[in-house]
């Protein structure tokens, strides 16, 4: 008889995973050490206008899906009324089927709203016309939605020359998580970018330094990220295609800079030396903080030219690339490493082919000083899905130790999308659970219920140290 759609044991095909689940995951709080909430929405404790505000603007993954089922840009990003837009989606969820979406837009329903009705277009009205009611209501503002996941630490993701007003005003407020600012200063290591010199000026007033040379903008960035520590930072994140590490000297770096500043060409041999550069100096930077530095590799971003004229970045036209990672990356760490000024690494991986890289590469920097010194992160982006995810641990647990992962992440721009943080955990727990259920591991469900509520909360607690600014 087939299973009930999204019940108590969504997932969990066993009783030994249920029993994880329920009696050891689910009551964990969530952690959520990057993600990219607007902090101004928490600061301000928002109420959204209706469903279609909180659930789809901004949301490139159903966009996309919008896209492929057919649906004029009209409706996805364009002048149609909200309800439209959100009619257009609610047609396309059926379609969805076996794509995360029609697993992560139910669970969302459930979790928040209650709404147990599948969503289509006959049900659109019905749905849309519920939860906008729900989201006038004070339960329904920001501040609870998050406490009603259960929320205990959210990371944002934050531009050195970001004046963190919204974390400031955060900290004054009385509320049972921490939202902090984590340190993302990609546009200073973009130098082939069109606007890298109005950015490296902004960044100078940001830091009352003029940038005229390697040591100003060195000396920028620190002040920045002292600020930012001040302010409870605990973690940096970069989003590359893939490590930069090539040979430099300070000289040359700062003769590139300036090159660069005076508005001259820089050519593509110089760009990779001054990117390199810049990663390692902001790493030994990280380390002085002790801080966790993340990388996210692989993307190959904003695809469409056309697009990106009409809707700019971010909008869904990004894919997976298939770039060479091993070799720089164990450079960059090595060098890190050579100087004694590694800090805790996380490594999140776009291309399923490079699972193994990642897992193996942690191994060579981990040196007994913390429990998973380096992090091979959840699956991110378009990995974060069943397969993607059960991979990801699988290859974590074969090459090494997944009893010290970090766990699952939102990685997300939406207030609604906490119950990822569920769907992982029912996976984690169906992962052990089967393997008890085979023979593989033995039924010593308290000490694996441990393993699970280590994963699930208390590694990352214990690895990041955060505390309120």
């Amino acid at each position: 008889m087939p299973s009930k759609f999204i019940d108590d044991d969504f997932l969990l095909h066993s009783r030994s995973a249920q029993q994880l689940y329920h009696d050891f995951a689910a009551s964990m709080p969530i952690i959520d050490y990057h993600c990219h909430l607007p902090p101004h929405d928490i600061a301000h404790n928002t109420q959204y206008k209706n469903l279609t505000h909180i659930w789809l603007n901004g949301d490139h993954y159903k966009w996309r899906a919008m896209r492929t089922n057919g649906v004029n840009e009209k409706y996805i990003t364009g002048d149609a009324s909200d309800y439209e837009k959100f009619e257009h989606w609610a047609a396309t969820v059926p379609y969805t089927m076996r794509n995360p979406l029609y697993h992560w837009s139910h669970l969302e329903l459930r979790r928040y709203f209650g709404v147990e009705e599948l969503l289509n277009e006959n049900t659109a009205k019905k749905i849309y016309d519920t939860c906008t009611a729900s989201l006038q209501t004070e339960a329904f503002r920001v501040q609870p939605l998050l406490e009603k996941m259960n929320v205990e630490v959210i990371c944002t993701t934050d531009d050195p020359i970001d004046t963190l007003k919204d974390h400031q005003a955060l900290a004054e407020q009385e509320l049972p998580y921490l939202v902090l600012p984590a340190f993302r200063p990609d546009k200073a290591i973009f130098i082939d970018a069109p606007n890298f010199n109005a950015y490296l000026q902004a960044l100078g007033q940001a830091a009352d330094i003029e940038i005229q040379s390697l040591g100003d903008l060195l000396a920028a960035l620190e002040t920045r990220a002292d600020f930012f520590h001040q302010m409870g930072c605990r973690l940096s994140d970069h989003g590359l295609e893939q490590m930069y590490a090539a040979d430099f000297t300070e000289e040359e770096v700062d003769k590139i800079l300036k090159k660069r500043l005076a508005g001259k060409t820089i050519f593509a041999g110089e760009a990779l030396i001054y990117k390199s550069a810049l990663l390692h100096y902001l790493g030994k930077l990280y380390h002085s903080k002790g801080w966790t530095q993340q990388f996210h590799l692989g993307a190959m971003r904003n695809n469409n030219s056309r697009m990106m004229r009409q809707l700019g970045p971010d909008t869904g036209f990004d894919s997976i690339g298939d770039y060479s990672q091993a070799s720089a990356l164990a450079k960059f760490l090595d060098r890190l490493d050579n100087e004694d000024q590694l800090a805790k690494t996380i490594l999140y991986n776009l291309h399923p082919g490079n699972n193994e890289v990642m897992a193996t590469m942690i191994g060579n920097f981990n040196d007994g000083s913390i429990a998973g010194k380096l992090q091979f992160g959840s699956g991110w982006w378009f990995l974060d899905q069943l397969d993607g995810m059960e991979k990801q641990m699988n290859t974590l647990s074969n090459m090494g130790l997944i009893s010290r992962f970090v766990g699952m992440l939102t990685d997300s721009r939406s207030f609604l999308s906490y119950p990822r943080h569920e769907y992982f955990r029912r996976l984690l727990c169906n992962m052990f659970g089967d393997d008890v259920e085979k023979g593989l591991l033995p039924n010593d469900i308290p000490w694996i219920g441990k393993i699970i509520q280590d994963i699930c909360y208390h590694n990352a607690k214990s690895y990041f140290n955060f505390c309120k600014p």
